[in-house]
């Protein structure tokens, strides 16, 4: 029996995005195809991160410091706050600030994963870790969270 999964707002919206954009297969997502697609400027540098936005200028900064993998992430991380946040953090209030991180964590389990590329994936193969994070070149570690949340809202489905 195959347990329902009812995806949330976030990740059906985010496989729309994709697939607008023409975005359908885990070799199609690359940083710099969604950035230029967006009007993004992408840069890496030797610098923190971030995102950045004056007018109708927006860019993203990732940090070439980190291992490829994290780069991986820490673009759509920064690609939420271009998507979904305004202002800026270091002038709001520290719980509106821990809310966006929030979101952006949660948006980049979803973007570096999205739904309608993993359904296809058996997610009880011993090596699906490291079948995912190679396949979407992000962390195991990032796997983990985001299998994790699928089991955890199966779960609360049957109960």
């Amino acid at each position: 029996m195959k347990l329902p999964y009812s995806p949330t707002p976030l990740e059906i919206w985010i496989s729309q995005f994709y697939k607008r954009l023409g975005i359908n297969t885990p070799d199609e997502l690359d940083e710099h195809r969604i950035a230029r697609s967006l009007g993004i400027h992408l840069f890496y540098k030797e610098i923190p991160s971030m995102a950045y936005e004056f007018g109708r200028f927006k860019s993203i900064t990732i940090d070439t410091r980190l291992p490829s993998l994290m780069q991986r992430e820490h673009f759509y991380h920064e690609l939420c706050h271009i998507l979904r946040h305004s202002g800026r953090q270091l002038m709001m209030p520290a719980a509106f600030r821990e809310l966006q991180e929030w979101d952006a964590r949660n948006f980049t389990r979803y973007a570096a994963l999205p739904l309608h590329m993993i359904t296809g994936y058996d997610f009880n193969q011993p090596d699906i870790l490291d079948i995912l994070s190679d396949r979407f070149k992000v962390t195991p570690q990032l796997c983990v969270e985001r299998l994790q949340k699928i089991h955890d809202k199966l779960k609360l489905a049957v109960i």
